[in-house]
């Protein structure tokens, strides 16, 4: 655990006043930096507390270069960003690079960061609830299952019936599931982790463009390599006149590489701007307080309401959001796997 008085560089904070290092006065609330903090990545995951008091839990660090070779050592090394360690400091933006400016060798961060974290986090919460699940059905053969797996069971089915099988052809179905049940519960769960304002929970995985960009290639090479001639016929030798190809096989073309574009943009969009929208209402006590305390105290309760209905109206989003890219996904899969029919 590692205690800070003030945060930069991309570390997360949830203090509404600062404290300077030199004046020991209190900075200017800054909301803008404040949002930043909570939907970004950072080196350390904060847990409670604010100013002198707040608490962070530090990750590891682990640094490639050609120079220094691999490189592990805490977060806490860096004290939240004040400081350099062993030739490296965090930079403006939260990133890593030398603390010689003059220094240009490439640095490769494989840092545990607190996005990486709450993915482990979520990939073994996952894998003990599946787990549960095949022991359960193992022991209880022809029986219904019991308590939170008997929640679970029907989501299950809910994507076999109505998402893979209704998108892809019956014969070919089944082989997509595995992939399809992956996607949908990987990315409900990181969203409904990411609700949770305390330790495991706040970190904004799937509104990381990263990541979303990750699960849109595996969509992209399983559509495409998954392809039949049928699929490759309608791109190249489109069923228009000739004279026609040099508009249509463009646009064909183009529409292969947008249709996951478009999956990693909206998957991002849509989780960012409720954290946003979230943080924002809730900015607005400390922003009205700053102005005048009673102020703050006035705006509070609306403030709050409104936090709790677009909070729970998240909750909706978590799994909305996991479906759309999950069915679009099948939809995507079955156009590629579909055979022609005369």
């Amino acid at each position: 655990m590692a205690n800070h008085s003030t945060t930069s560089h991309g570390m997360s904070s949830n203090t509404s006043h600062s404290v300077t290092e030199k004046s020991g006065e209190p900075t200017k609330y800054d909301p803008g930096k404040m949002i930043m903090d909570h939907v970004t990545d950072a080196h350390d995951w904060h847990l409670w507390g604010e100013g002198q008091d707040a608490v962070s839990l530090p990750l590891p660090i682990i640094l490639y270069s050609s120079s220094k070779g691999i490189v592990c050592f805490s977060s806490s090394k860096f004290h939240h960003g004040h400081e350099a360690f062993d030739g490296f400091m965090i930079n403006e933006k939260g990133g890593i690079q030398w603390a010689d400016e003059n220094n240009k060798e490439a640095i490769i961060d494989l840092s545990i960061t607190k996005n990486v974290l709450a993915m482990i986090l979520g990939v073994l919460t996952l894998g003990f609830i599946v787990t549960g699940m095949a022991m359960s059905y193992g022991k209880n053969k022809g029986r219904a299952p019991k308590g939170f797996h008997n929640l679970v069971e029907p989501l299950i089915l809910f994507i076999r019936d109505d998402v893979a099988r209704a998108s892809i052809p019956k014969s070919k179905a089944d082989k997509y599931l595995p992939l399809l049940l992956s996607i949908f519960f990987f990315i409900f769960t990181l969203n409904l982790f990411g609700l949770i304002p305390i330790f495991p929970g706040g970190a904004n995985v799937t509104g990381n463009i990263a990541i979303t960009m990750v699960l849109a290639v595996i969509v992209f090479l399983t559509v495409n390599l998954s392809a039949n001639k049928y699929y490759w016929k309608h791109i190249f030798l489109p069923d228009v006149p000739v004279w026609m190809y040099v508009i249509i096989i463009p646009i064909e073309i183009l529409g292969v590489v947008l249709k996951p574009f478009v999956l990693m943009l909206r998957l991002f969009a849509n989780i960012t701007a409720g954290h946003i929208i979230i943080l924002g209402f809730f900015s607005l006590i400390f922003i009205f307080g700053a102005m005048k305390p009673g102020l703050g105290y006035a705006v509070s309760p609306l403030s709050v309401a409104f936090t709790v209905f677009m909070s729970l109206l998240e909750l909706l989003v978590a799994f909305l959001q996991a479906f759309v890219f999950t069915l679009l996904t099948a939809i995507y899969i079955g156009s590629a796997v579909e055979e022609h029919h005369h």
